[in-house]
C-alpha cells in the first residue's frame, strides 16, 4: 500500500528552487486509502512524492482525492470569470466560508481556493493552477493545521509557506498578501496548543521585515487560557460556524481595506455644535511629526536594552508636517476613506506618534472613535501622558468592558478638567481621574498590529 508516509531529510524541488527539507517527525497515523497508480490528469493527485514540490505530508485519502479532483475540476472551468479576484487559500476552514464569503466582504470580487483537509504541501502543488494563474488582486492564506494532525513538525509548514511566499512574489511583488496564523484547536484534535504556538511563531518570524505581507492574529483572536479552541465558536474544536466567521470576517476587513482590496465602507457624520475637527476626514492637515524628545529616546534605550522583543522605535530629529498629505513620508499613517490608518508595521512592532501642530490650553471635552486589528496596540496623548488605546479585548488593560467591540469602530470621551480627565469608551468610564499637564498637542500612536482613528474633534472651555 502507498502511502503519503515520510522519514528523514529530503531534497525536493519547490517550483524551481531547490530546497533542503527540514527535520521532520514521524507519522502520526497511517493513511487507509491506496493511491492511483498514476493520476488520469494534472489536476490529481499524483500517486507518489517523487519529484514534487516541498516537503511533508500530502493527503491520499479516498475521499481527499476525490474532492481535491472535484473542486479543481470546478475551478479550472472559471479561472476566465474569477480573474483579478481575491483569493482566499487554504484548508476546509477556508472551504467553510460558502455563501458567507461574497456577504461578508461586500464588493469585493472574491474566489475560495480552501479544500478540506488540504496541507502546506497541497496548497503549493496546486498553487500554479488554483491560484497564480488568476492574476489575483490579492491573497489571504490560511493553513498548517492538518499539517499537525499529519504529524508534520512545525518547520515543515514553515518550510512550505516560505515557498508559497515565494511563488506569489515572483508572479507579482506587488500583490497583497495577508497571513492568517492557525487558528486554536485542541490536543484531542492532534493539534496541540505548543505546537500550534510554536508554528506561528515561525510564520512571524518568516515574513518580519517583509512589507509585501500582513500577518494577523488570528491565534489570539480565539484562544482560551489553554490556548484552545472555545467550543462556543468551534464546535468541534476545529471548524467555525457562523460567530467564528463573523470574528474572522471582522478581523480580516481592516486589513482589506488598508491592503486597497476592499474599498471602505462610506459613513454619514458631521461634527456637533460647538466641537471644532482635528482631522478633516481628508487629508492630514493639522498634523505631523514632532521631534522626539530626550525623555522618550532614553524610555526606548531602556526597553531596547532590556527587551529583545521591544519595538523599532524610530527617532525624529526636527518636527514634520503633512499638510495637504494624505500619509506620512514612511507611508506608515495613512488616510484610507474617512479615517486615519497606523498599517502594520513590517518589523513587527513599530512606536511611532502623530501629533497635531496646534496645541491646546484650558478644559476641553475630546472625542474620537477607534478600530484595532486583534491584539494591536497604540494611544491617544493627552498634552503629553499617553492614554492606552488598544484592542482591549485582547491588549488591555480594560478587559473586562461590556461595551467595548472588538475589530469595530469604538468611541472615546476625554473630559479635561483642571489638571484631570474622565474618559469613557463607548459610554463605559475607563479612567476616572487621568493626569493631565496644562498645555500641549493631541497625538495618536501605533505600535503592533494596524489601528485606526476618525472622527477626531474637540471643544473647548467644557
Amino acid at each position: 500500500m502507498r502511502t503519503s508516509r515520510w522519514s528523514g531529510p529530503v531534497v525536493s524541488l519547490a517550483l524551481g528552487a531547490l530546497v533542503m527539507a527540514p527535520a521532520l517527525a514521524p507519522t502520526a497515523r497511517a493513511q487507509t486509502a491506496t493511491a492511483a497508480a498514476a493520476p488520469t490528469d494534472r489536476l490529481d493527485i499524483p500517486a507518489n512524492d517523487d519529484g514534487l514540490p516541498g516537503v511533508g505530508p500530502l493527503r491520499r485519502y479516498t475521499w481527499f482525492r476525490k474532492l481535491w479532483h472535484d473542486k479543481r475540476t470546478a475551478w479550472a472551468a472559471n479561472v476566465a470569470a474569477d480573474q483579478g479576484a481575491v483569493v482566499l487559500l487554504g484548508d476546509s476552514i477556508t472551504q467553510g466560508w460558502n455563501d458567507r464569503l461574497p456577504q461578508a466582504f461586500p464588493g469585493m470580487k472574491v474566489a475560495n481556493r480552501g479544500i478540506s483537509g488540504d496541507t502546506t504541501r497541497g496548497v503549493l502543488l496546486r498553487l500554479q493552477d488554483d491560484v497564480i494563474a488568476l492574476n489575483p488582486r490579492g491573497v489571504v492564506l490560511l493553513i498548517g493545521t492538518n499539517d499537525l494532525e499529519e504529524g508534520a513538525r512545525p518547520d515543515v509548514v514553515e518550510s512550505n509557506v516560505r515557498s508559497i511566499l515565494s511563488a506569489l512574489r515572483n508572479h507579482n511583488p506587488r500583490l497583497p498578501i495577508i497571513l492568517c496564523q492557525v487558528f486554536p484547536s485542541s490536543a484531542k484534535m492532534k493539534r496541540p496548543s505548543p505546537l500550534i504556538k510554536e508554528t506561528n511563531a515561525r510564520l512571524l518570524a518568516l515574513v518580519k521585515n517583509d512589507p509585501q505581507v500582513t500577518p494577523v492574529d488570528t491565534w489570539r483572536l480565539w484562544a482560551d487560557a489553554e490556548g484552545d479552541a472555545p467550543i462556543a465558536e468551534f464546535p468541534d474544536l476545529l471548524h467555525l460556524n457562523d460567530a467564528g466567521y463573523a470574528r474572522w470576517a471582522a478581523a480580516l476587513r481592516p486589513v482589506l481595506e488598508a491592503t486597497g482590496l476592499l474599498a471602505p465602507v462610506p459613513g454619514t457624520f458631521a461634527v456637533e455644535d460647538g466641537f471644532t475637527a482635528l482631522f478633516n476626514g481628508r487629508d492630514l492637515t493639522g498634523w505631523g511629526y514632532r521631534a522626539t524628545t530626550e525623555q522618550e529616546k532614553a524610555v526606548a534605550a531602556k526597553w531596547q536594552a532590556s527587551d529583545p522583543n521591544a519595538a523599532l522605535w524610530p527617532f525624529v530629529d526636527a518636527p514634520v508636517s503633512f499638510d495637504g498629505r494624505t500619509s506620512s513620508v514612511d507611508q506608515r499613517w495613512r488616510v484610507i476613506g474617512d479615517h486615519i490608518v497606523a498599517v502594520t508595521p513590517p518589523e513587527g512592532r513599530k512606536v511611532q506618534q502623530l501629533w497635531t501642530t496646534r496645541t491646546f490650553d484650558g478644559d476641553f471635552v475630546l472625542k474620537l472613535e477607534f478600530r484595532a486589528t486583534p491584539y494591536a496596540d497604540g494611544g491617544v496623548f493627552l498634552r503629553g501622558p499617553q492614554l492606552q488605546v488598544r484592542d482591549y479585548r485582547l491588549s488591555g488593560p480594560y478587559t473586562t468592558l461590556a461595551s467595548y467591540r472588538p475589530q469595530e469602530w469604538n468611541e472615546l470621551v476625554i473630559t479635561v478638567t483642571g489638571e484631570t480627565a474622565v474618559v469613557t469608551c463607548n459610554g463605559e468610564v475607563i479612567e476616572k481621574a487621568f493626569k493631565v499637564p496644562p498645555s500641549g498637542g493631541i497625538g495618536l500612536e501605533a505600535d503592533r498590529g494596524q489601528m485606526e482613528y476618525r472622527r477626531i474633534r474637540l471643544a473647548s472651555g467644557r
